[in-house]
């Protein structure tokens, strides 16, 4: 089952692919709409600014791509800046209409303590969402933000504390968004990956 990583021009895309390739999975990355269209399974990377990153997936039809993967109940999996792209709007640099994949806005991250919050967090998860099966019970997860997402409560699957509880994941149907990178982040991350792959 290949997985189709979206290359539109910002992202960590040979982290992630090495990453799917060591688990024995098989995917491509690639800019090309109609290869995209073909893939069983899509993610979409991104580090980076929002606004230059909705321009250019606009720009490369890749928007249109994605609505018709989650109509077609295609597994989406999108990563930090990916992660934020989903929902409807970011307030970074400016309001910024997203992909409207999923309910919510991407906020800045306001509390007293090193922005951008870098580094290792525990993965407080809320409900037992598929991409967390088989997790240890104490799990940490890799950041790297300015940003966080606001959304409603039921489509909340995992949470952080960041100077104050953080939502860092989601899910609606196939559509999953992690704002941590599971491909930075060790055996915790590379079981999220390996969960997203069996989807």
């Amino acid at each position: 089952m290949a997985i189709g990583i979206i290359d539109y021009g910002m992202g960590n895309l040979k982290s992630v692919s090495n990453a799917i390739q060591f688990l024995g999975g098989e995917c491509f990355i690639s800019d090309d709409y109609d290869a995209l269209y073909q893939a069983e399974q899509l993610i979409l990377p991104g580090v980076g600014a929002f606004k230059d990153a909705i321009e250019l997936i606009r720009e490369k039809k890749f928007d249109t791509l994605l609505k018709e993967a989650q109509e077609q109940g295609k597994p989406i999996l999108g990563i930090c800046l990916g992660m934020q792209l989903m929902f409807d709007s970011s307030d970074e640099f400016g309001h910024h209409q997203g992909l409207g994949l999923l309910p919510g806005k991407i906020v800045k991250l306001d509390v007293p303590l090193k922005i951008p919050h870098m580094g290792w967090n525990r993965l407080d998860i809320q409900k037992q969402a598929p991409l967390f099966n088989n997790l240890p019970e104490e799990a940490y997860v890799y950041f790297v933000h300015s940003y966080y997402l606001e959304t409603h409560a039921d489509i909340v699957s995992a949470t952080t504390y960041y100077g104050k509880e953080i939502q860092i994941a989601a899910q609606q149907g196939n559509t999953y968004a992690l704002q941590f990178h599971p491909e930075k982040s060790g055996s915790v991350g590379l079981q999220i990956l390996k969960n997203f792959m069996s989807l």
